[in-house]
């Protein structure tokens, strides 16, 4: 053995086939690539969703719904889950902050209270929004309700 003679074990080596060089590689003229068109050009690729110039789905079909950029949204408490509130932790006065800091909302949350369920007695709250007829149970029990 002499190293003119040396070569690799036979399967070690891999070449790729090198596109592009010549008619002599077998991969000449169009590199592989087909004639023209858009995928035949350097740098092609096309948006996802793209159908070859047709209209795309997404823009074909109908758009649904409608969203009010002026809707308020409330985190809703019924009378009868303040009178639990009311027992569990032993408060009689609600305010924002003070659901707040017993977990029941989020900081900037606004709250609104419903007229479900009979009202404790004497019950202050001091929310963003009330109905009526939460107004009117709460008033009927001693209590007073305040809008923020």
């Amino acid at each position: 053995m002499e190293l003119h003679n040396l070569k690799p074990a036979k399967g070690a080596v891999h070449r790729e086939k090198r596109i592009a060089r010549g008619e002599g590689s077998g991969h000449g003229g169009t590199a592989t690539k087909g004639h023209k068109g858009q995928k035949a050009r350097a740098g092609a690729k096309r948006k996802r969703g793209f159908e070859g110039g047709q209209t795309p789905t997404h823009m074909r079909l109908p758009k649904l719904g409608f969203n009010n950029i002026n809707r308020v949204e409330y985190q809703v408490f019924n009378l009868d889950q303040l009178k639990d509130l009311s027992d569990k932790y032993g408060v009689n006065q609600f305010t924002v902050e003070g659901m707040y800091n017993m977990g029941l909302c989020k900081s900037s949350a606004k709250i609104k209270v419903l007229g479900r369920g009979e009202a404790k007695q004497g019950l202050v709250i001091k929310v963003h929004a009330c109905s009526q007829i939460a107004t009117e149970k709460i008033q009927a029990a001693g209590g007073s309700v305040d809008i923020i």
